[in-house]
């Protein structure tokens, strides 16, 4: 472990620090699309952009590294991506801007695709689970201080635009002047989405409902925070417990659905997830009475803190689920077809729930939340009932940052390497072509 984290050091200040201009990125376009005026339509739309590009650079990104390595796919996304950042000042404007993120969902997806099939390539079995923790919070450690940086100006401005730009080309540095061995990867077998979805319903169904969750979550909370008439510090406070508590959820929830049935530890906190952003509601309620505004606040970080505490770690928990049903020869390709399904979810998300906020205010918000989460609760009370628990000795809770991507999943330190070949639908794992100095 010692040895990985010492050949790795540098990809983890490079990842750090991009992260840290991804989470100020996020919350500074929720903000100032709302003192831009946009619609909450029209914010959700551009809003999507990101998965869009998410999704669409998770399909081509493997044939690109594979061509020319991935130290260059890594600067010249780097690159794009701080490039992108400046353009969104130049031109203020929904479609403008869903196109931005677009491109910025392409480098980001890009981006961790080298970081965690480099993890991969330095990690071994045994030590896999504790390499991908160390990254986890790095990312989401990071991404919560780049929220507070929401404080360095005024949205309105140009600097702050300027200075996510400036750390995303930071983050280069530590990457390119280190010298390692590019990695190199064998290619796995992959297991067709109908495969998925006999092998676990329950699985596939609530991974594509979770995606929903989560796009809609990490996008518009600073949106909702603005119209809620948050300072510009409480919405940097807010943006940053819901990255940190996530975070530090995944271990006490992933070790009870080791010792329990974990179909039912979902369930759980699936429901305890819609309860607290009811509750959410309920604190907002006061939040505009003058003499109730300290405490209404306070108990509405508490509620947020709780329902982010039991809803992020929920698709460690899926992916965890559905290996309870499959061999563990084919665990890294059910964790491609989940990412599959989570990002067709994750597309839409931003969208749909700004249109109902549109319709009901902005406490649509939460009950957008409670809506996806209670039909994931629903739909598993009706699996426990046609189907038995199953105990897989080779499965088990890995935490998965929501960042990753289907290279990524073969980071589950119950993975053996597979050498089968790759059919032409999905191809989570890249092959390197040349040797590049890392």
């Amino acid at each position: 472990m010692e040895k990985v984290l010492k050949n790795s050091w540098a990809l983890f200040l490079g990842m750090g620090a991009l992260m840290l201009a991804y989470g100020f990125q996020g919350s500074l376009l929720g903000v100032r699309a709302v003192k831009e005026e946009f619609s909450l339509t029209a914010t959700g739309f551009m809003m999507s952009g990101y998965f869009v590009g998410y999704f669409i650079g998770a399909k081509t990104i493997p044939q690109i590294i594979s061509r020319v390595g991935h130290i260059r796919v890594f600067a010249a996304f780097a690159s794009v991506a701080s490039l992108v950042v400046l353009i969104h000042a130049v031109y203020v404007s929904p479609f403008a801007w869903f196109l931005l993120r677009v491109l910025t969902g392409i480098s980001m997806v890009s981006i961790y695709t080298v970081a965690e099939s480099w993890l991969n390539d330095r990690a071994s079995n045994k030590n896999r689970g504790s390499v991908l923790s160390v990254y986890m919070v790095i990312l989401y450690g990071a991404m919560g201080l780049g929220m507070f940086l929401l404080n360095f100006s005024d949205p309105l401005n140009l600097e702050p635009f300027i200075l996510i730009s400036v750390i995303t080309s930071a983050a280069l540095i530590p990457i390119l002047l280190t010298k390692r061995k590019a990695p190199t990867f064998k290619k796995i077998s992959t297991m067709s989405l109908q495969e998925a979805f006999n092998s676990s319903p329950f699985g596939m169904v609530s991974s594509f409902f979770y995606g929903t969750i989560q796009s809609a979550l990490f996008t518009l909370l600073a949106v909702y925070a603005t119209t809620m008439n948050f300072s510009i510090f409480q919405i940097s406070l807010v943006t940053f417990m819901l990255a940190v508590s996530g975070a530090i959820s995944q271990w006490p929830i992933g070790k009870l659905s080791d010792m329990f049935d974990r179909r039912r530890v979902i369930i759980i906190v699936t429901f305890a997830s819609a309860f607290f952003a009811f509750c959410a509601i309920l604190s907002s309620r006061q939040m505009y009475l003058p003499g109730e505004l300290a405490t209404s606040k306070f108990w509405f970080y508490v509620f947020l803190i709780l329902f982010s505490f039991c809803s992020l770690p929920m698709f460690s928990l899926i992916l965890a689920h559905t290996n309870d049903f499959i061999p563990k020869e084919k665990f890294v390709a059910a964790g491609a077809s989940l990412q599959f399904t989570f990002g067709m979810g994750a597309m839409g998300g931003p969208f749909l729930c700004s249109v109902f906020m549109g319709f009901v205010g902005p406490n649509g918000f939460f009950i957008f939340l409670i809506f996806f989460h209670s039909l994931i609760g629903v739909y598993g009370l009706y699996r426990s009932k046609v189907r038995p628990v199953v105990e897989n000795p080779d499965s088990q809770f890995v935490a998965m940052p929501q960042s990753i991507t289907p290279a990524g999943i073969e980071l589950n330190p119950s993975t053996e390497p597979i050498e089968e070949p790759v059919k032409p639908s999905l191809e989570p794992i890249i092959e390197e072509n040349k040797p590049n100095s890392f």
